[in-house]
């Protein structure tokens, strides 16, 4: 008994001391780490707008209201996680940063950033976040991204016989989950753009 009540007491300190040194790590890492997450998006938007002075985040916007507007247009698999208003030097908005999440990826979700001017035309996209597979999935910086830059329509759709028209995607060959989760994801933020922010925001 009096064996037991020791170890009890042992293993209890030492439960004790790693949960001290795992809260001061955490404690010593939760800034600079923000700070890192902090200057990627930055470097993504910039990257989506490349004319723009500066980015206003418009946090009055609620990311589960603006998600919830992405599920009416159909996309329930996609969250619209904030809104940036791209401005020029002079302070005109020239248009807008969505960042969205696809939970359709096949390694995970798939976090990336779009840029929408004014007028509807997509810039382009920047890659937060991807885990699909090597190969694969992970070429969607090479194959995928660079085929929704400077164009204007309302929907993607993906076609695996080679893209024909501005508004169709040629899929990642083998990998037709990670270009249906990124191509909707992308049409999630337009839909957003289209039902909430074309216009200006009112």
């Amino acid at each position: 008994m009096k064996n037991m009540l020791k170890d009890t007491a042992i293993l209890l300190i030492i439960t004790l001391i790693s949960g001290a040194i795992l809260g001061f790590v955490y404690e010593l890492t939760k800034e600079p780490i923000a700070l890192q997450e902090e200057k990627a998006k930055q470097e993504a938007y910039k990257e989506v707008f490349t004319d723009a002075e500066s980015f206003e985040a418009m946090t009055d916007l609620d990311e589960a209201a603006m998600t919830a507007v992405a599920a009416e247009g159909g996309y329930t698999q996609t969250s619209v996680n904030e809104v940036a208003k791209a401005v020029d030097g002079s302070g005109s908005v020239l248009g807008y940063v969505i960042t969205v999440t696809s939970h359709a990826g096949y390694g995970g979700d798939i976090k990336f950033s779009m840029g929408v001017r004014s007028d509807g035309t997509l810039n382009g996209i920047s890659i937060l976040s991807i885990s699909e597979t090597a190969g694969l999935g992970m070429r969607a910086e090479e194959v995928l991204k660079p085929q929704f830059a400077e164009k204007q329509v309302v929907q993607f759709s993906v076609t695996k016989t080679g893209a024909a028209s501005d508004d169709q995607i040629d899929a990642i060959s083998g990998a037709t989950i990670t270009s249906n989760a990124v191509t909707n994801a992308v049409n999630a933020g337009l839909y957003y753009y289209q039902n909430e922010l074309e216009g200006g925001v009112q």
